[in-house]
Formats: C-alpha cells, structure tokens, sequence
C-alpha cells in the first residue's frame, strides 16, 4: 500500500515541474453515443460520426442532433449531453476543464475536484465556474437570449457583467449578453433528460469503489463488468479480459492522429480505453492479462503503450510492401514517447509502472518480453495504418523471423504527421451537423482559453458602437469580471490538425481589481461522493411570460408585469345600487 500511495505523491509533486509544452496528462473519452452524434476534430471543417473511446482534447466539438444524448468522463466527471446540443473544448489541461456551450443542455456530475482544478462552461449570456464537486445542470437557448444555471448539489458561480454565487437546489437565470438581466429562484422540477441523468449517476454510485486503480483514471468504470480481477505471482494484482481465444492487445480498433501526441489507439472494445492508455500488458497462462500498476491520484494519460517494429525490410519480408507493425510494452518496460517532451514527463508517464525511473531516458538495446510471444505482434500496410483502417480488417500474419530481423522502438514515428494529413480519411456518410446559427454563437468566457483555441475564435467584426468586450462595473459585494467574447471563426480550410499560434492577437490579461473584496462561498457543501436525489429542474418560459406568484429574489427583470392590486370592498349603498 506505501507504494501505492509513493507512486501518486511522485505524481503530485512532479506536477509543479512539468514543462509548459509537454501535453496534458488527460483528455475526455467519449464512452456512452445514443442517436446521432457527430464530431469536429480541432483545425478540421469536415464533420464524421463520433467514435466511442475516441479522446477528445481543446478545440474538438461535438454535436448531439434530435433524440440523441452522449456522455463524457474526464476521469470520475461525466458531461452527458441532452438532444440538439453543441459543445467545444476551448481548453482541457491538467488543472482547466473549460467547455463552450453554444446551443443545448448538459449535465455534469463532478465527483472529485482537488484545489488547483477548475471547472468552466461558457454560454451565450455569461460564464459559469462550478467551485466545488456536486450535480449542475446548465441550459443556453441563443434564440431566446437565455441561459439557465442549475444547481443540483455543489456551488457554482455565474460571471455575467458581475459575478454572484448560485447555491444547491437554485436555478440562475441570465438573459441577454451585452448588459444581461440575472435572476435566482428555487430550483424546479426534474425532466426525462434529468432522469436519465440521474439513473446513469446511480450506476456509476452502485459500483464498488476500485480497490486497484485511482477513480481519476479514465476509463476504469468499465473494468469489472467486462474482466475479472487476480493477483498473480511476481506481478500483482492483475485484470483478466473476458475475451476470445487468441485475442491480442491492440488488435480491434484503429490508429488515428491527435494532437499533440500523435498516432492514438482507438479501442472498439467498450471497455477499451483504460488498458490501452494506461498500464502494461502480460502473457501470462495462456492469456493476455493487464497490469494498471501502482495507484497514482491521476494517472498520466499516454496515446497508446506500444514498441513499434519496422526497418527497411520488415513489411517486405510479410508480404505488404512498406509495413508497419507494433505490440504492447511489457511489465516495467519504459514508455519513452515519439512526440516532444521534458524528463519530467517521462518520469510522471512512468512512474507507475517502472520500478526505477532514475535513468530510463538512457535505456538503449532494450529487449522487450512481449516482442516474442506468439500473436503479440500486429503488422498492417502503411498505406492502411494512415486511413485508419480498421486493424482486425486489414492485418497481416507476422511470422517469429520477421520480428527478431526488425528494427524495435517507442520513440520511432511509423508514419509522418504529413502522410496522416494526406491520407486522413473523408467521412463517406452524411452525417449530422449543428447549424451554422449555433456554430457562429459568441460565447462569454471568464478564464481566456489558450492561443490554439483563440485562433479557432478570433472575434468577428463588431459595429463600431459595440464593445469586443462584455463587462458591467461591479455591484456591491459582487466583485465585477471583465468579460471576453469568444466567437468562433467562419469555415475555412485548415489541412493541419493543429491550428496555428495567434500571431496577430495580443494576450489578453484582466485588470486587477484591488478595492473590490473577493467572493468566497459558503463551506456548507455535500460530500464529493454522496449520491444526491433529483429534485428537478425546468425550462423556464420566455421572459415576458413569467408571472408574479413566485418573484425571485436576486433581481427582477425589466418586463415583469406589476402585481395585480386587491379590490376594494364595496360600501352597502353601492351593493344597492348594483342591484
């Protein structure tokens, strides 16, 4: 158990040092699809079907088109989204998970948030900043000028001209955008979005909580309905796939490109996420066995755990010309990664799984235990590892000899960054995509996202009488935000999968209020992991169609009619006179 515990402080405490430019330590994977949803990958126009087990990262939107939902989790957070909803990863870091919401409804229950982790979901009509874990539900309706903040169990902030706290079983109601009108009252009812929220939140609840993995590691939900657990002699404890004979790691899915890691593993398994991006493989028995290592608070995420095999005659010697091949890396084996990075990040995506990681930067003619068991080793064409190709399609039988004769690495790039861009397949289907009203939505964001997604959301051009900044001087004891409109660009094409630094853009830096005191909220908050029951939340109807039975007491909105005055009581003489 020390060690357990070692391996998640080395984790933490290498977090401080960890090079600006090496790339997050998570993504968000796409697990539930119900319907039709569609994706957009960042610096693309073209829009395909969405894949489960696909990581997404900043600047990748998705759209869930009428009657359909999907679910996300950023390790034991989960964002489903409701029907004829749209929304982006303006940022996704190891500290800031920051999406826009440009159209629809989404759910988010936060189970575990440490202090330097921030929640943001920008909306048409202001910011919200959720401050600690809880159940928020948050609703943009661009056509009515009109966000809805929910507050099922937690603390949430709204930052729309001025900043005010919403609290557990409270709606927020913000409408317009340059000089927004807001509004708190009683959270109401629940709907079948919220039920299904709820019912896929108790599922998650009911299981036991993992006793071999970190609740931060993606894709761990999944484990115990598809394997068993065992502990196995010099390895520990170990998950056992339920899977046929003969089956192999790194088999069943296909590679994609996704910056700024590379080439990706996408798992058709639905439990293929976190045996292939966390961990080391074993042949053990007469079966493959995983081995997620020891317990870190947050594992470091990592493309795909594989040594490549290649050389100049490696895909001649199988029969497919130019030839890729690639099996997954053994117990304590190093990962030492093809794209750029520090030390320090060689350290973190190791230390798990490798007992020293003093040197492992160094380690050269490695030989590597899984590289000679029968069926490890996957080969396909080079031209059919850049499309993308299902692998379990278009692989290749790869002979003992072939392998002993190749050339074997982590740190090799099977195929160039522009052969994926060349050969990146082209969605043959139709498929779903938001409208180009939601597209072009501005958005108002408190935390400025990074250049990457700024140059994806350069601002349109205003009328001169409009500022390109949304703010309102602060109330009283509600310190005021300066506010940033995100708009995203028009449809252009960008043949990289990155997009381009901002050249032209200066960075943008908020003054620095001294006068105004800071808002903190209160600490009455429900534990990270109690189960909250429902209690429901509505649409409200249009603004001029609100009655005065139930005003709400934060502010009241410019068009709510006045209170109907009591009749006076009538004198006996006019009683007569009716007569």
């Amino acid at each position: 158990m020390r060690k357990f515990w070692l391996a998640g402080l080395m984790a933490a405490g290498a977090a401080t040092m960890w090079a600006q430019d090496d790339p997050p330590s998570r993504v968000a994977r796409l697990n539930f699809l119900e319907g039709s949803v569609s994706f957009q990958s960042a610096g693309h126009d073209d829009w395909a079907a969405a894949t489960p087990n696909y990581p997404l990262t900043v600047g990748d939107h998705l759209w869930a088109d009428d009657r359909s939902h999907a679910e996300l989790h950023i390790g034991s957070t989960a964002i489903r989204m409701d029907a004829h909803t749209a929304i982006a990863f303006l940022n996704l870091d190891d500290r800031m998970t920051q999406l826009r919401l440009s159209d629809g409804t989404i759910n988010i229950s936060v189970r575990y948030m440490d202090e330097r982790e921030s929640y943001e979901v920008d909306t048409p009509n202001g910011a919200v900043t959720l401050l600690r874990p809880g159940r928020y539900r948050i609703d943009a309706d661009p056509e009515r000028q009109l966000t809805t903040v929910t507050v099922r169990g937690g603390e949430a902030e709204v930052t729309a001209g001025s900043a005010f706290p919403v609290h557990a079983r409270q709606s927020a109601y913000i409408t317009g955008a340059d000089q927004p009108n807001t509004e708190v009252a009683s959270a109401g009812p629940s709907d079948d979005f919220d039920l299904w929220w709820q019912s896929r939140d108790d599922r998650e609840d009911r299981r036991p909580a993992p006793r071999y993995v970190s609740r931060e590691m993606i894709g761990y939900q999944d484990l115990d309905d598809y394997g068993t657990w065992r502990d196995y002699p010099g390895y520990g404890p170990c998950w056992v796939p339920r899977v046929a004979a003969g089956w192999a790691p790194y088999h069943n899915g296909r590679w994609v490109w996704v910056e700024p890691w590379g080439w990706t593993w996408v798992d058709e398994a639905p439990w293929g996420f976190a045996p292939f991006h966390y961990g080391r493989w074993a042949f053990y028995g007469g079966g493959w066995v995983w081995l997620p290592g020891a317990v870190a608070v947050r594992p470091v995420y990592a493309p795909a755990l594989v040594a490549w095999v290649g050389g100049e005659h490696f895909g001649v010697g199988i029969g497919i010309g130019a030839g890729v091949g690639w099996f997954p890396l053994g117990p304590r084996e190093a990962y030492i990664p093809s794209y750029r990075v520090s030390n320090t990040y060689v350290t973190r995506v190791n230390v798990t799984n490798v007992t020293n990681v003093t040197n492992i930067t160094n380690v050269t003619n490695v030989t590597y235990v899984n590289q000679r068991v029968p069926g490890a080793v996957t080969a396909v064409s080079r031209t059919d590892f850049a499309a993308s190709r299902p692998v379990a399609r278009v692989a290749v039988q790869v002979p003992a000899s072939a392998v002993a004769s190749a050339q074997v690495s982590t740190r090799q790039i099977p195929v160039t960054r522009q052969e994926a861009v060349a050969a990146r397949p082209v969605a043959s289907a139709t498929v779903a995509r938001p409208p180009q009203s939601v597209v072009r939505t501005p958005v108002v964001t408190k935390t400025p996202p990074p250049a990457s997604t700024a140059s994806l959301a350069r601002p349109a051009a205003m009328p001169a009488n409009r500022p390109s900044t949304v703010y309102q001087p602060a109330q009283q004891n509600r310190p005021g935000q300066p506010q940033q409109t995100y708009r995203p660009p028009a449809a252009q094409t960008q043949p990289a999968n990155r997009p381009p630094a901002v050249q032209s853009e200066p960075t943008y830096r908020p003054p620095v209020t001294q006068s105004q005191p800071t808002y903190r909220p209160p600490t009455q908050s429900e534990p990270a992991n109690r189960s909250v029951r429902p209690e429901s939340t509505y649409r409200p109807p249009p603004p001029q169609a609100r009655t005065e039975s139930a005003p709400p007491p934060h502010q009241h909105g410019p068009d709510r009619p006045p209170a109907r005055q009591a009749e006076k009581p009538r004198s006996e003489k006019e009683k007569e006179k009716s007569k």
